[in-house]
């Protein structure tokens, strides 16, 4: 059987230093700045609040510019332009309460890059960072990187607010490359995603001594957490890098496998069968097995609609694009919606058959399993951006499997889908995931801290009869 030739689009955006240049500026002595790097501060009282602000130096940042804040959390930063609300709109319920009462640091910047994506404070420049320091400190950290292609700011109401109202020091990265064309960084196929990787963990080195500097000492423990491509990058720090964390949550993590189940395997077959099933009559009951077959479980096809308008296409796409470029030539990102049929149409695209080359790309960023630090793992049953049969299970089985089960737990959330906004459009079927991170976050807290084992691993049902305000914001996992 002929199988089609492997050919690298070319990459028009390049990243400035390659990932081991960019790591290698974490080796600054503590409190060292390069000598291009630039600060402005406001002053802050001594000894209280914002104390030491004009004295912090982020490791290897080439910018930073900081500011004392009477309110870290969305409830302030939104009036004071230290946030974006733009870039986590669609992520949380409307009825998730927002914390409030954080004086501290804010610390934004950027790590050398010459990718531009990033808009955010007219920079123009990737490897953005926030970094957060509340004057009332629990000792701890907690890194980020971001869902989607979304900038520094994505997590801010889903995850930031509730951990700086915890006590926790809190930074996030823009993952060094964002937008629909951020497969336009880097010279060659996943250069773009193994970016992700090296920037979160630049960031844990230089947040951890930017935090020594400030509080006279380093984080007692540091944890990673994130969603969707950011849940990915969790697991890939625990595999990678456990020397640097304690410990993490994983919330919907994107899973890459050179040998399948991935996105680019069960993404054509829905962008094939849903015309048919849309369109009713013959051949649409057909199509709806055929979606199911392809892991978008039975129950979630009110979902559907959505997810083809929005979700299925544009993610195919892209992400084949920074994988498999050559696929379609010279055509960046694939023909949208194309039928089945048109040459290059990704509505046809089959990994399997694709060259050893994709492959090998994928391996670059591929997830093993072999976990080194607690971990534990969350993941709507009604997902179908990301099938939980695809992914989180099959996730799960590699951690079983790489014999790291002691440190797993791993939870189905019944009724909760890839997007929390969602709930809000059909509040009588979903469920958000908010809450359940939440909880799953005290559980890993409580693990580290005293040794109690979070509940066991297992499908959390949904509540009957909750009202909205009360599953926006409570989750028992048992």
């Amino acid at each position: 059987m002929h199988r089609p030739t492997f050919r690298s689009a070319p990459r028009r955006w390049r990243r400035g230093a390659p990932a081991a240049l960019a790591l290698a500026a974490l080796t600054l002595t503590l409190g060292t700045a390069p000598a291009t790097a630039t600060a402005t501060a406001t002053p802050s009282a001594p000894g209280g609040h914002c104390a030491r602000l004009a004295q912090l130096r982020v490791p290897g940042a080439d910018r930073q510019q900081s500011a004392c804040l009477d309110e870290l959390t969305t409830a302030g930063t939104v009036a004071s332009g230290h946030t974006d609300p733009a870039d986590w709109a669609g992520l949380t319920p409307k009825d998730l309460a927002v914390p409030s009462g954080v004086p501290g640091i804010q610390i934004d910047g950027y790590f050398p890059d010459t990718s531009t994506t990033n808009t955010n404070h007219g920079w123009n420049h990737d490897a953005q960072f926030v970094l957060r320091m509340p004057d009332r400190w629990n000792g701890g950290l907690v890194v980020a990187g971001t869902p989607g292609n979304r900038e520094q700011y994505a997590n801010d109401r889903a995850i930031a607010d509730w951990v700086l109202a915890r006590g926790y020091a809190y930074a996030a990265t823009d993952k060094g490359n964002t937008g629909l064309a951020f497969y336009r960084d880097g010279t060659a196929p996943g250069d773009a995603i193994a970016e992700w990787n090296d920037r979160v963990t630049q960031l844990t080195r230089a947040a951890r001594a930017t935090i020594a500097q400030r509080y006279h000492r380093p984080p007692a423990r540091t944890l990673v957490t994130g969603l969707s491509n950011a849940g990915y990058l969790v697991r890939w720090q625990l595999e990678n890098h456990p020397e640097l964390y304690d410990g993490g949550v994983d919330w919907e993590g994107t899973l890459w496998r050179a040998d399948g189940p991935n996105l680019l395997d069960f993404l054509p077959p829905a962008l094939r069968h849903y015309p048919g099933y849309a369109a009713g009559g013959e051949g649409a009951e057909q199509a709806r097995e055929a979606l199911h077959a392809a892991g978008f479980p039975a129950g979630s096809e009110f979902l559907w609609p959505y997810h083809h308008k929005v979700y299925w296409d544009l993610t195919q796409r892209i992400y084949r694009e920074e994988l498999d470029p050559g696929f379609d030539g010279a055509t960046e990102a694939g023909t949208p919606y194309c039928a089945s049929g048109t040459p290059g149409c990704d509505t046809d695209y089959d990994y399997a058959a694709r060259p050893d080359e994709v492959r090998q790309a994928v391996a670059r960023i591929g997830l093993t399993g072999r976990i080194g630090k607690p971990l534990l793992t969350l993941h709507g049953t009604l997902d179908v951006l990301l099938p939980i049969s695809r992914d989180s299970d099959v996730y799960a089985r590699m951690v079983r499997e790489a014999g790291r089960g002691s440190l797993f737990r791993y939870y189905r959330i019944e009724g909760g889908t890839h997007t929390d906004s969602l709930v809000d459009s059909f509040p009588d079927r979903l469920r958000p995931l908010t809450p359940c991170h939440r909880t799953a976050f005290t559980a890993l807290e409580r693990w580290l801290a005293t040794g109690q084992r979070p509940p066991a691993s297992g499908t959390v049902a949904q509540p009957v009869g909750a009202d909205p305000v009360t599953l926006a914001n409570t989750c028992s996992l048992g």
